[in-house]
């Protein structure tokens, strides 16, 4: 999609996730100011110390950089990224993004660093660029949506993390810890594309993110997620063995030569759940678990996202 370059005294209106710390979050509050004063560029900082509160301050800077023709960034995991593009999407807004998650799907994607110091180098010299977003009954997504086991195991892992430190190495034994305990699976109905699927299964994963899909070796959907579509996971009716052996070729990135899962590209689906009509479901987006009901409408929108994404010379690869 084409690019253009903002002018060089746009200001920015940055949302900064407190994190864990106030050390941590001053040390990040610090590195941002230190670069935007030596560069003279106009910004304000938006601290959140209170999550029950990022909605309510994306949507304020939200209208405030569209009212000053301002740029609103993102400093944050990927909830914090979510929540902020939101509002850059409904409030027409270029969008950046100054990732500090644990695993940083959506800047890595773009080529954005997570050294913080580097990605607000790299956002001064950025151009913005139209990038496909995902919806879920009308809620954004930008790396994936799902319900099912996976919400479930986001909450363990939240929790565990809170008690064991963040890390990728209290994520992983989360996740089989989670995987190991008796879950119930789900009866889906799915139209897309003209077809319809009926579905036994402990989750339904929809991702928006290329990376994601090449690291678990899903080089089939891969390229629909490249092209304008979403891509559309959900493992067989497994035993609890099988469900394990699964989920180690994901990490070993050979998910590609497994029968055990139904996976394919979609720009429009309808999820419904038969035997219970318009159900509640906890639905995990972009990490953040909610409800939803269904039935459920995913669709894959072209270039309603403003991203700044870095110039060549500053793009991180992985």
């Amino acid at each position: 999609m084409p690019t253009t370059t903002p002018a060089p005294d746009t200001p920015l209106y940055i949302v900064l996730n407190a994190g864990s710390g106030a050390a941590e979050t001053d040390e990040r509050r610090s590195a941002i100011e230190a670069v935007l004063n030596q560069a003279g560029r106009r910004f304000h900082i938006e601290l959140v110390d209170d999550p029950e509160r990022i909605d309510e301050q994306a949507r304020a800077q939200a209208e405030r950089a569209r009212a000053d023709g301002a740029i609103l960034v993102a400093a944050g995991g990927d909830g914090t990224i979510n929540a902020v593009a939101r509002q850059a999407v409904e409030h027409g807004c270029p969008f950046g993004a100054l990732p500090q998650g644990t695993f940083n799907y959506f800047g890595r994607t773009h080529g954005i660093s997570q050294d913080l110091t580097d990605a607000v180098h790299a956002l001064l010299r950025a151009s913005i660029r139209p990038v496909q977003i995902g919806t879920v009954n009308g809620r954004i997504f930008l790396v994936n949506a799902s319900i099912g086991l996976y919400p479930k195991l986001l909450e363990e892992r939240e929790h565990d993390k809170r008690q064991f430190g963040r890390s990728r190495f209290v994520a992983a034994l989360s996740a089989l810890k989670t995987l190991v305990l008796p879950h119930r699976r789900l009866r889906l109905s799915l139209e897309a594309e003209g077809k319809e699927i009926h579905l036994r299964t402990s989750t339904l994963f929809v991702g928006n993110n290329r990376l994601q899909m090449e690291q678990v070796g899903l080089t089939e959907v891969t390229p629909a997620v490249a092209d304008g579509e979403l891509a559309a996971l959900a493992p067989k009716p497994v035993g609890r063995l099988r469900m394990l052996l699964l989920m180690a070729r994901g990490a070993l990135g050979m998910l590609a030569d497994t029968d055990d899962l139904v996976a394919f590209g979609f720009r429009r689906m309808t999820v419904r759940t038969p035997r219970y009509g318009r159900k509640r479901l906890k639905a995990a987006v972009d990490g953040e678990v909610l409800h939803l009901t269904a039935p459920l409408q995913f669709e894959a929108l072209a270039g309603k996202l403003l991203l700044l994404v870095p110039a060549p010379a500053d793009a991180v690869r992985d």
